[in-house]
């Protein structure tokens, strides 16, 4: 586990996770040495939300590039900012349960500690697979393209629960499942706050 004590700058601290983030994207186990496994590392994980906002902001204007919220920018915006802080504190309070309904909860500040920081792989992969589509790739080929950037998400969040709750694939899809479910729940709520 990572050694980085409370008085750790905080560059230092983003580093480290993004070092750990970045093995675990790879599918190497011993990225979870550089992720903070105590509850000043889950709270310090959560500077991953705040460096994945620009590639959030970037991910909404390029969805509303053809298609502008009804409601107007600003509104779509706010809604989707708040849709955005509602989603990545939301996990984390709905997973701390599940982590506990499985026996893992020792194990829940490690992997909501590696979940968020692993967010920012999956937002630039994400952003890295939807930008040829602006820049005029054929749909069909900007439609593989979104796939294959979902589907990787969705890898990197069971191997990521996988691996650092210390459970079974199958269990692991749960985690996976509540993610999507909490996205499609807020999705459902920004969508009536936008208008």
């Amino acid at each position: 586990m990572s050694g980085l004590s409370p008085a750790t700058p905080l560059r230092q601290v983003i580093a480290t996770g993004l070092r750990g983030a970045f093995r675990l994207a790879q599918g190497r186990v011993d990225g979870l040495l550089q992720i903070e496994a105590t509850t000043e590392g889950v709270r310090r994980s959560f500077y991953a939300a705040l460096l994945c906002l620009p590639a959030f902001v970037a991910l909404k204007l390029l969805a509303w590039s053809g298609a502008p919220p009804e409601a107007g920018l600003t509104r779509g915006f706010a809604a989707e900012l708040i849709g955005y802080a509602i989603s990545w504190a939301g996990f984390a309070l709905a997973s701390l349960p599940l982590a506990e309904a499985q026996g893992r909860r020792a194990e829940w500040p490690h992997f909501i500690a590696a979940w968020n920081w692993a967010n920012v792989v999956q937002y630039l992969v994400l952003l890295g697979l939807t930008l040829p589509a602006a820049f005029g790739l054929p749909e069909v080929l900007a439609r593989w393209l979104g796939l294959a950037a979902l589907g990787y998400a969705l890898w990197l969040e069971w191997f990521v629960a996988k691996v650092a709750l210390n459970v079974p694939g199958g269990r692991a899809v749960g985690f996976v499942l509540l993610d999507l479910l909490i996205g499609i729940f807020v999705g459902g709520f920004v969508a009536q706050l936008a208008g």
